[in-house]
């Protein structure tokens, strides 16, 4: 990853994280929410909406007019991220979870060797055009621990059994083999008369070299015309014309073919048909497990960050600003009742 594309991406998390503190439950004239004991400031949703822009200034595209739909999208997006960063932030103390400084610092000094050589200037420089400052990153690399803590506490002693490993092996067994096969060489052309001509030419010249020179100048196909016709097929991968006579016995040159579909083919079989293959479980054991174990943690933290959403919901701990209730507002998902008020 780019040292911009990286630095570009932790600005999110900073403008989250930034002016967060401690407070009372009650709306002031600064807040777009409070969420809890927490105040989001106006100062923070204008940083997510102004790094917003820099990044459509970007991509090149031309950032959506306040108050349409598209402008609304965003500035909901940017309401519900500032309030779900608050909410894991308390549930983050009520885990014991703790960042020092010591550990902020590690992972920025991991950053500025990776992305920027260890050069300070270069950092600082990068800082600069981004419009961001230190202690913006620093807040966000606080953001991204607490996250990765909370992940690690929430997935703890997850495992992946070795007959769920086996029982997936079994019902995915067609990710795991390979049909037949064969090689073939093929010249597609539009007309019966073209076809024909080239394929008594082939009968007096079956070279590699003919091949090559009829299959580049006549063949409708640029997949393969290149390639001097040439191409590897598994069973029932072709339309049925073609199929039927690449996984013949008969080995060699065969007559004109027609496929309504495509045309006529001029093709020749080559080698013997390749036999179905099958991997063993015991070769992509390790590869299943892993990918079972990552799909249960992220279940996990799927119904984590549910239940967490639904007990700030539910306990009535989150108040908008007129205007900024977002839409669609997660508690409408997650409570019967209106769980927020707006003052």
């Amino acid at each position: 990853m780019k040292q911009v594309t990286y630095i570009g991406l932790i600005t999110l998390a900073a403008a989250l994280l930034a002016g967060c503190g401690g407070g009372g439950a009650g709306l002031k004239g600064g807040d777009v929410a409070t969420v809890g004991s927490v105040h989001v400031t106006q100062d923070q949703f204008d940083s997510l909406i102004t790094q917003a822009k820099r990044s459509y200034s970007q991509q090149g595209r031309k950032f959506p007019k306040v108050g349409t739909p598209n402008y609304e999208s965003i500035k909901s997006q940017a309401v519900t991220l500032l309030v779900q960063q608050s909410e894991r932030a308390q549930k983050a103390k009520d885990m014991g979870i703790d960042i020092t400084d010591s550990d902020v610092q590690k992972r920025l000094d991991q950053i500025k060797k990776q992305y920027f050589g260890g050069d300070e200037k270069k950092y600082e420089a990068q800082l600069k055009k981004q419009q961001l400052t230190d202690a913006q990153v620093r807040d966000s690399i606080r953001s991204q621990l607490i996250s990765e803590k909370i992940y690690n506490k929430v997935t703890k002693g997850i495992t992946v059994t070795d007959g769920e490993v086996h029982d997936y092996y079994l019902q995915h067994s067609t990710l795991y083999s390979l049909p037949q096969s064969r090689d073939v060489q093929y010249i597609l052309v539009k007309t019966k008369s073209r076809a024909d001509d080239l394929y008594n030419q082939l009968k007096s010249s079956n070279t590699s070299k003919t091949w090559c020179t009829l299959a580049k100048k006549y063949s409708q196909d640029p997949a393969s015309k290149d390639k001097c016709g040439r191409a590897t097929f598994s069973k029932n991968q072709t339309v049925p014309e073609f199929n039927a006579v690449l996984f013949s016995p008969t080995k060699g040159l065969h007559a004109p073919i027609h496929s309504k579909q495509y045309g006529w083919f001029v093709m020749q079989t080559l080698g013997t048909i390749k036999p179905r293959s099958v991997t063993p479980e015991k070769q992509v054991r390790s590869a299943i497990k892993q990918q079972l174990l990552t799909q249960k943690k992220n279940q996990a933290m799927t119904d984590w960050v549910s239940s967490l959403t639904k007990s700030f919901c539910s306990g009535k701990k989150i108040k908008y600003q007129p205007g900024y209730v977002p839409s669609p507002d997660p508690c409408a998902s997650t409570t019967t009742t209106n769980a927020t008020t707006t003052g």
